[in-house]
Parts: structure tokens; C-alpha cells; sequence
């Protein structure tokens, strides 16, 4: 079997500890990372860690069969967790990392933070331990140790858990990041040798050769829920302003025998000669004075007869103007009646169920949404009704003029 690595809370190492093991064992075995849930930012972390495709596998937007049919393979995976092992989305925690671990039956390793804490270790990690007798777990280990000493006494607290390592405390493995995360992995120009130092510290503190015993493949499953595509040619933006989009989702274009080009609006890339031409989420608010000034860019799409679709960052992208965090107003490629502001930020976060009648993605959807950018003027036909995770209404989403559309929404999965 494979194994998640999970935590209390966000921020006790999850994302370090995966990485450091990704890199550590791919230097004499062939591993794989997974995510659990809607995360753009980490998979790529973790391909540049063991150069292998990394997936998002979401409870709460896809089906058991389809979460298994994707973690399934010859390769054994090693899933980083979300938040906190039971943390899911509202009302009853649908989509918490531990869904994961029952629906694939993989042991779980605890990543605590105990910078703060001695023998108060034992009872939250009995606590989670004992929480869901549903759940096997591995062992712990134990983050941000600040001395011998100190590890000596989380040990003898934890007499009766297997700690499977203690990671001492290391300020320098902190990374950069902003508004929606880390700062991605193609920007990092030291990745590789961060990744290389995170896993030295990984070898040097943890039981290498126990996580090893435990990594054997996903058994096989039938290819279940396919994400259909939208055209057979199909053209996707891609570099460092469009770099939101899904593994998964490719993947099931490219099975189901779609052409798949991709090209660079930052490099002011005309779109591929396509029937569908797809702008991926990503930071366009940070380079919107180039893409603004992008005319080869900007004239493909105006000259394109295809189908053109934007999500979240490429939606902002076809639309008439989008406003920079210093308030500096860029011209967009105007072909949705739309205006946005990053100076203006609010928080939109959650599951969506969506459902479009008309346009290159008719049908229904699970996905969510995460943006800071807010709306500042809109007209014309909404593209998606909304509900939350509860199945509460939200406003309509998006627009469709056309043969254009998009929307603040991140499609995941077939609903």
C-alpha cells in the first residue's frame, strides 16, 4: 500500500515533509505524490520533487470509484493531506483527508508540530489516533523540535505510538509565498537544491527504511467518470499567469481523444489553430501590464472562431479591464462584459455545484472557488447557477456572449 501524511491543523509541515520524502525516496525507488482536494499550487511542487505526475484526489468532488480509479497504479503514492485530517466541508466534513485514507485503506502518518508542547504530545496524538477507529495509523512524526533534549521528552511521552522520526526545528526550509498559497514551483529558480536539502534533512531524522516497507502500489481499478472533453483540438494557455489546471482533467481529454496544444500568453503567444481555447486560473493580476500589451496574444483570441474559455484568472483575462493590486487599471482582451479589481480584494472560498444550459461545458459540475479578486461592474448572461457545499443558492456565476465564457469557478469533476 501507499500512505497520507496528515496533520492537526494547516501549517504544521505537511507540504516540507511530503516534499523532503518525495525527493529522499525517489533517489532510489520510483514514487509519486497526490493531493488531497482543490490545490493548484503543491502538485507541482511535488512533480519537480520525483518527477512524476502528481493528482488531485478530491472526497468531495469525486466519487469513490473515480477516487480510486486515479490512485490506482504500479507506482506507490504518497498523498499529502489538507488542513486537518477531519477537516472537510460544511455540514458533516465531506472531503477531509481521512475520507481518503478510508476510501484507498492506506495507513496514516501524523505530522505534529511540537515546537510548543512536551508532554501534551500524547494526548493529541491520541486524540486524533483514537478519534475514527475507521483509520489505521502508521506512526508519527514529530515537526520543529527544537533540541535533543526537547525530542527525548516528546518521545517518552508518545511510550506507546511509533514516532517515526523528529524533524528539528529549521527556519531556512520556510518557503515563500502569497495571496493563494506558495509561490509556484516554475518561479523558484533554487527549487532544486531547496528540495535537495529538504530531503537530506528528511534521510538524516526519520525511519526511511519503515516508510519504504509501506510503499506498495494502489491495486488496479477500472478507468471510471471521465471528464469529457469540450472539442477535439483543443489549446491551453500555459506558463507562469496560467498555470491553474488540473492533471486529471488533461488526462481525460487526451484519453478520450482530444488534440491537446498548449501556448504562452506571457511569451505573447498566439492561441493554436483550435475548436476550444482554454485560459486556466493562475496570477494574470500579477502581469497584467504584459498581457495587456500582448497583441499577438490578444488578436488570437479576437480572430479565433473556436470556442474560448476562461477560468477564474483567465475569465478576469477575456474580460474589459482588470485593476492591479496598485490600482493600475490594464485592458483586457474585451470579449466578456466584465471588470475586475484586485485592489478591491475579498475572500471567495468553497465547493460550488455548478450547472450551465448553453456553451461548451452544458451539464453538471463540481468545483469550488478560491480568489481575492472582486467584481466591479458585469452585464450580460450569467454561465453556471451556484450552490454551496450545503446546496444553498449563490448568485449566478460567470458569463457566456457567444463563443465566449468562463467563470470564477474551478471545475473538478463530473457531478
Amino acid at each position: 500500500m501507499s500512505f497520507l501524511i496528515a496533520a492537526p491543523s494547516s501549517g504544521s509541515g505537511k507540504t516540507t515533509l511530503t516534499l523532503g520524502l518525495l525527493r529522499a525516496l525517489s533517489r532510489d525507488t520510483t514514487v509519486r505524490g497526490a493531493k488531497s482536494g482543490p490545490d493548484y499550487i503543491d502538485p507541482r511542487f511535488h512533480e519537480a520533487a520525483c518527477g512524476q505526475t502528481c493528482l488531485n484526489l478530491d472526497a468531495w468532488a469525486m466519487s469513490p470509484a473515480r477516487i480510486r480509479s486515479l490512485a490506482a497504479g504500479p507506482i506507490p503514492v504518497i498523498i499529502e493531506g489538507a488542513m486537518g485530517l477531519f477537516d472537510g466541508a460544511p455540514p458533516d466534513g465531506k472531503g477531509a483527508s481521512a475520507d481518503l485514507a478510508r476510501i484507498l485503506n492506506l495507513p496514516v502518518i501524523l505530522v505534529i508540530d511540537a515546537g510548543k508542547m512536551a508532554g501534551s504530545v500524547a494526548a493529541l496524538a491520541n486524540g486524533f489516533i483514537n478519534h475514527d477507529q475507521r483509520l489505521h495509523f502508521a506512526g508519527v512524526i514529530l515537526n520543529n523540535v527544537g533540541s535533543a533534549r526537547h525530542e527525548i521528552m516528546l518521545r517518552r511521552a508518545l511510550d506507546s505510538i511509533t514516532v517515526i522520526g523528529a524533524i528539528p526545528r529549521a527556519p531556512t526550509l520556510k518557503q515563500p509565498s502569497r495571496h493563494l498559497g506558495l509561490v509556484q514551483a516554475q518561479e523558484r529558480p533554487d527549487l532544486d537544491s531547496y528540495l535537495d536539502y529538504a530531503a537530506d534533512i528528511v534521510t538524516d531524522n526519520l525511519d526511511l527504511a519503515a516508510l519504504k516497507a509501506l510503499l506498495t502500489p494502489i491495486s488496479a481499478a477500472p478507468s471510471t467518470h471521465r471528464f469529457p472533453p469540450p472539442a477535439q483540438r483543443i489549446s491551453i494557455a500555459q506558463d507562469a499567469a496560467f498555470a491553474f489546471n488540473y492533471p486529471h482533467v488533461l488526462q481525460d481529454w487526451h484519453s478520450a481523444g482530444a488534440t491537446l496544444s498548449f501556448f504562452s500568453p506571457l511569451e505573447n503567444e498566439a492561441a493554436p489553430d483550435a475548436d476550444f481555447i482554454y485560459l486556466p486560473g493562475g496570477y494574470p493580476e500579477l502581469h497584467a501590464g504584459e498581457l495587456a500589451a500582448n497583441s499577438t496574444f490578444l488578436n488570437s483570441l479576437h480572430n479565433s472562431k473556436a470556442q474560448i474559455y476562461g477560468e477564474c484568472g483567465g475569465y478576469m483575462t477575456l474580460g474589459n479591464a482588470l485593476t492591479d493590486a496598485d490600482g493600475v487599471t490594464h485592458k483586457m482582451a474585451g470579449l466578456l462584459p466584465l471588470e475586475t479589481s484586485f485592489a478591491q480584494r475579498k475572500l471567495h472560498l468553497g465547493y460550488r455545484h455548478l450547472q450551465a444550459d448553453k456553451g461548451p461545458l452544458k451539464g453538471r459540475w463540481s468545483g469550488h472557488e478560491f480568489h481575492y479578486a472582486t467584481t466591479v461592474k458585469t452585464s450580460g448572461r450569467p454561465l453556471f447557477n451556484a450552490t454551496d457545499a450545503e446546496g444553498t443558492t449563490l448568485p449566478a456565476m460567470g458569463l457566456i456572449q457567444n463563443n465566449v465564457s468562463g467563470s470564477f469557478g474551478h471545475i473538478i469533476d463530473l457531478a
